[in-house]
């Protein structure tokens, strides 16, 4: 999802809250999402919260009929509000959050050019018939734990963020095929997930650890110089200092302390969330 764009630019937060004005609230509806994204990434769910000020003597909107509400009114067929729940007044949907989980999907034995036109935009292609997986296993393993991750960090944003972050989970494994491939490629095409699980990530953080970790793959970095680069703290240090592509980020989920309940039930029914908000945990944005 999107941070709210300037006026001559259209994003994900600025749909929904023109969608939202059909809605007749009192006061002006603003939607704080969780997670933002850059120009280029996937967010397969986000999460984010509104208040709503219906007019005198309307009762509230029960879940249901707001999540269908807006998705009658949003002016974006790729965009749909999943479910809602009524929350306490003080909660935070960017600060109440007790993880995110960032998807990076690769594919192998092909070029750009030669992808299905349904997943080019999707997935980074490599040329590369074959990934050291285990390797890259390997190096996943010396990011995972609580580290100062100023070494994939963005030189150009954000300098004022803690960069110290505690990754709980660093994986890479197979994917499996996607539909839209053509049959007589299916043999050669495979397609990989890099997952990473973390509070907060640093700006374009995971797309520099997934860098890293395809060049692990590659064969022209190691995983010890993976676990070097981590310790030097510098972003030049080690030969992959390269990002990867935009377009095979996804955010795949937003976890929050016991919300796992099923539809129609309400957040005051649920134990009350750590809110967790000291200055280094603030998330300012995916690894993107």
């Amino acid at each position: 999802m999107a941070v709210k764009q300037p006026m001559h630019k259209v994003g994900v937060q600025n749909l929904l809250e023109s969608a939202a004005e059909r809605l007749k609230s009192i006061t002006p509806v603003k939607f704080n999402i969780s997670s933002r994204t850059d120009s280029g990434v996937h967010a397969l769910e986000n999460s984010a919260h509104l208040d709503i000020q219906r007019l005198p003597g309307r009762p509230p909107f029960s879940p249901d009929i707001l999540t269908s509400a807006l998705n009658i009114h949003l002016e974006h067929p790729d965009i749909r509000v999943i479910r809602a729940f009524r929350a306490p007044d003080d909660f935070h949907a960017r600060f109440e959050a007790t993880s995110r989980t960032y998807l990076y999907r690769v594919v192998t034995g092909c070029s750009l050019d030669t992808l299905s036109v349904f997943d080019r935009n999707l997935c980074w292609a490599l040329r590369a018939e074959h990934l050291n997986v285990a390797a890259m296993q390997e190096a996943a393993q010396h990011l995972q734990g609580t580290h100062d991750f100023q070494a994939f960090k963005s030189e150009s944003k954000n300098n004022w963020q803690n960069p110290v972050k505690t990754l709980i989970r660093a994986s890479v494994g197979p994917a499996p095929v996607s539909p839209f491939t053509h049959p007589q490629d299916k043999r050669k095409l495979q397609f990989w997930d890099i997952e990473f699980e973390s509070k907060s990530f640093l700006y374009k953080q995971v797309r520099r650890m997934t860098a890293c970790l395809v060049a692990v793959g590659l064969g022209t970095m190691t995983p010890s110089q993976v676990k070097e680069k981590l310790r030097s703290r510098d972003p030049q240090s080690g030969p992959a200092v390269l990002i990867a592509p935009a377009q095979g980020l996804f955010l795949k989920s937003v976890h929050y302390e016991g919300l796992d309940w099923g539809p129609g039930e309400d957040w005051y029914n649920r134990p009350s969330v750590s809110r967790g908000r000291s200055p280094g945990d603030v998330p300012e944005g995916p690894g993107l």
